[in-house]
């Protein structure tokens, strides 16, 4: 074999990894390919029609949400990422791992414990009765969606923003203060210009989650994208216009990814010296700290301490009114299998395709990659109604079937296998797979006996992200689960739609408990 000068590299792709790859790269491309074909089946005169009277407005609101929801996430996410790196603060490790962790909960629970406690009907309205209170403003619109939603993309920008701030330079906030630049004009000076990429990169990330949001926006009714997709697909007998506004918001996640890629791009800080980076400089808070604690321990509870609470106080009434939980069994067996099913073909799907991006130069390496995060970068609905469109009209026999089904999970996730599975290549050196060809092993045996054990820990993390995401996605299994398999995700969906909290509560609790487990797994493969 031909080795190029950099021996990570090399030129010609085995056949077997080239069919396979091929074939992975076909197969995750095809639903977009198939959304653009059933668009453009749309008349003229339904276009002109879809876009004066429903898409400007639905793309309005859609941005609006997009502009509010960031606002409110840099004004916790940026305090926030500070206090957690730089104040001087009781248990500063422990508020950090909390302020994260409603990352772990789905934006549809948010939006059901919003409702199941504040709303209408909820909690904090029974309890004020006896005052009088017979009715609290109402959250379903814009109000509820826009809390429920800052609620839990929040993390994404904190998460960036933090560790930003953990690689300034702390020799530039030393010149800061001998300067005479107190704290508040050194994070105007110092701080924020450095964290300019990282809020850049973050704000991009909160945008594709609000345009690609199902749950949140629908439980509380506020029209955007996705849900007039689905209101679409749910009442018209002709899918067309359905497939065309999935196309025009595809547009809009691909223009955002772009953008993301051109801001990483040019994001470029580096420190002034070498060594070992310097512990930040704790700050003493003084009077802020009571206004600290306030911000910390309000966000925490909102986001992270609210669902729990209110999913058990409902379970509790669940519990004395005799709700059954056979249902809640059912939909446990039925998402842990679609989602072990998932992981394990996203893992074997991702393994030839991280191995040819990283081992191989050419056009092969390069469309296998992309077809993978050009699926991560759609909207779960997106791919569901291309799945379902494809699967009605040419092939029945595997509609609504656990096949579509998995390889809509597969298509929106296969990414985050490869994703530890490449950085794992990275860091392993290609000489002992050229040993192994040395002493006859084919490709196949190679990668069996030799690459697949080294990458024991990028394989564990990538199926644990998958398996998480799968337990939480919505839109693909509430359009292509097959007929009688419901999950935790459409129990909670289905119950909260019509107003049954109670029977919600166990699936809530469930999933946010199988989530949190997730999280830990994921960490936990670091140290295998």
């Amino acid at each position: 074999m031909r080795i190029r000068s950099n021996p990570r590299r090399w030129t010609h792709v085995p056949l077997g990894l080239w069919v396979a790859c091929t074939v992975i790269a076909v197969l995750l491309l095809w639903p977009l390919v198939y959304l653009f074909i059933r668009a453009s089946a749309v008349d003229l005169e339904a276009v002109q029609g879809l876009l004066t009277r429903r898409t400007m407005l639905v793309v309005g609101r859609s941005l609006v949400m997009v502009l509010a929801v960031n606002v409110g996430a840099w004004l916790i996410a940026l305090p926030l990422a500070w206090i957690t790196v730089y104040a001087a603060i009781p248990g500063r490790r422990i508020w950090t791992v909390l302020v994260a962790l409603p990352l772990v909960v789905p934006s549809y629970i948010g939006a059901y414990v919003l409702i199941a406690m504040y709303g209408p009907r909820g909690l904090l309205q029974q309890w004020l009765d006896p005052l009088g209170v017979e009715r609290l403003p109402s959250l379903y619109g814009f109000p509820g969606t826009l809390i429920a939603l800052i609620l839990h993309t929040y993390p994404y920008l904190f998460l960036g923003l933090r560790a930003a701030l953990l690689q300034v330079d702390q020799s530039w906030v030393d010149a800061a203060r001998t300067l005479g630049y107190g704290v508040r004009k050194t994070f105007w000076h110092v701080h924020l210009p450095l964290m300019r990429p990282a809020l850049a990169a973050g704000t991009v990330l909160v945008s594709l989650y609000v345009l690609s949001d199902f749950g949140a926006v629908s439980l509380l009714r506020y029209s955007t994208f996705t849900r007039a997709i689905y209101v679409l697909y749910e009442s018209s007998f002709d899918r067309h216009q359905a497939a065309l506004l999935t196309l025009i918001l595809v547009c809009l996640i691909l223009l955002l990814l772009w953008l993301e890629l051109v801001l990483r791009g040019k994001s470029l800080t580096r420190r002034t010296h070498a060594g070992s980076q310097r512990v930040p400089t704790q700050v003493p808070l003084g009077r802020w700290r009571y206004l600290t604690f306030l911000l910390l321990g309000g966000v925490v509870f909102m986001g992270l301490i609210n669902p729990v609470v209110v999913s058990s106080l409902w379970l509790y009434r669940g519990i004395l009114a005799g709700e059954s939980f056979h249902p809640v069994m059912e939909a446990i067996g039925n998402s842990v299998f679609a989602a072990l099913v998932a992981a394990a073909t996203a893992i074997l799907l991702a393994l030839p395709v991280s191995y040819v991006a990283e081992r191989y130069a050419g056009k092969t390496s390069r469309l296998a990659a992309l077809a993978a995060y050009s699926g991560f970068g759609m909207p779960g609905i997106a791919i569901a109604l291309s799945l379902v469109f494809f699967g009605a009209r040419h092939a029945p026999w595997i509609y609504q079937t656990m096949f579509l089904l998995t390889l809509g999970y597969i298509v929106r996730y296969v990414a985050m296998a490869i994703g530890p599975l490449r950085t794992q290549l990275r860091q392993t050196t290609p000489r002992i797979e050229e040993a192994g060809r040395l002493l006859g092993l084919d490709t196949a045996a190679v990668l069996t006996r030799i690459t697949a054990p080294v990458l024991r820990k990028g394989m564990l993390a990538g199926a644990a992200m998958v398996y998480l995401n799968v337990m939480k996605e919505l839109p693909v299994t509430l359009i292509l689960a097959p007929t009688g398999f419901p999950t935790l995700a459409t129990r909670i969906w289905s119950a909260t739609e019509e107003a049954f909290f109670a029977r919600a509560a166990a699936p809530t609790l469930i999933l946010v408990v199988v989530s949190a487990l997730g999280i830990a797994l994921i960490f936990s493969a670091e140290d295998l």
